[in-house]
């Protein structure tokens, strides 16, 4: 950051903040969140109910101006995957709700030292060669360097594959000391010793085989849209894949297993919260299948804290080697 700001804490706006799982990896990585605009009214109860102190922008990106954040540390935000979603039509930018030129348009606006930017894997596909050399020249142009990287969540300790498009870039005094997070050494629990807890809850006799065959890390957990589907945990393949670890994947429960429970057991909303990374104690407002989407959507809490901490650790590796220089020029002296 710059000098007259390098006693301040590190500052973050936020677009498309969703359930705020971004905001809160940032939030425990060191950031301070200016403003965070969502545009789902439930998502923002949520963001209130959980952080009553953040500043919540219930509304359309479209219509927020950054210009009064002129100089802030961080432009984060996870803008709409159906563009790129294999899921999808794939549309780009001619997808209606491609967002990233407003995020372009917020760059300009207030400058930011670093942005952050997450979206699905589909989007580092070959036929969006173009679409993101676009972004990246427009970037380049306003004195940013970059990087695109696929990350997968169970590296950061998620018990979840998820991989996920990130784009870091950051002005290009700063990016020189930037470097992604390391992967974890150690695995991520399984599904059976993630969920066990909440499981056995409510006394179920099979719970310890049931811990047993769910041996693996979960698929990716897909949030749905509002014309599609309901509280399920994705299309067939996905549904195959939870019923390897014995799970019926075809909606979600109201409460863990009782005793006397026989079939493959449904997971709650808790759970699939907890296999998104999010704390047991992150509240989610609406019923089940409005809640859903917002978890199914949300972007790890934990990927975004690593992330975020490879970030400011550039901030500190820049302030510590401006010191030196400066130390050095006064011996010079």
């Amino acid at each position: 950051m710059d000098d007259k700001n390098k006693n301040l804490k590190l500052t973050s706006i936020e677009i498309c903040a969703g359930a705020g799982g971004q905001a809160l990896g940032l939030e425990e990585a060191g950031f301070d969140h200016l403003a965070l605009v969502e545009i789902e009214p439930l998502a923002c109860q949520t963001l209130k109910l959980n952080r009553p102190k953040w500043n919540v922008i219930e509304g359309d990106v479209r219509n927020f101006s950054a210009k009064k954040f002129i100089g802030v540390d961080l432009l984060a935000g996870g803008v709409p995957c159906p563009p790129f979603s294999i899921a999808g039509k794939q549309l780009g930018h001619l997808d209606e709700r491609d967002l990233f030129p407003e995020a372009l348009r917020l760059v300009h606006e207030c400058n930011p030292n670093a942005i952050m930017l997450e979206n699905v894997r589909g989007l580092l596909d070959n036929k969006f060669t173009n679409y993101r050399d676009k972004i990246l020249n427009e970037l380049s142009e306003l004195g940013y360097a970059y990087e695109w990287k696929l990350v997968n969540a169970s590296d950061y300790g998620v018990s979840q594959l998820r991989p996920r498009a990130i784009l870091i870039a950051m002005k290009k005094k700063y990016f020189r000391y930037f470097k992604w997070a390391d992967k974890h050494k150690t695995s991520p629990l399984t599904v059976g010793e993630l969920l066990y807890e909440e499981m056995s809850s409510l006394g179920w006799e099979n719970v310890e085989n049931w811990k047993q065959q769910a041996n693996g890390i979960a698929p990716t957990l897909v949030g749905g849209s509002k014309k599609h589907g309901g509280a399920d945990l994705g299309p067939t393949r996905a549904r195959a894949a939870w019923a390897t670890l014995g799970v019926d994947g075809m909606g979600l429960a109201n409460q863990p297993p009782i005793n006397s429970f026989m079939a493959m057991p449904k997971l709650t909303l808790k759970m699939t919260a907890i296999v998104q990374g999010f704390p047991k104690d992150w509240s989610f407002v609406g019923k089940k299948t409005p809640a859903y989407r917002q978890v199914g959507n949300a972007f790890p809490p934990p990927v975004a804290r690593a992330i975020g901490v490879s970030i400011i650790n550039v901030f500190k590796q820049y302030e510590k080697e401006a010191l030196k220089r400066k130390r050095f020029k006064s011996q010079d002296a």
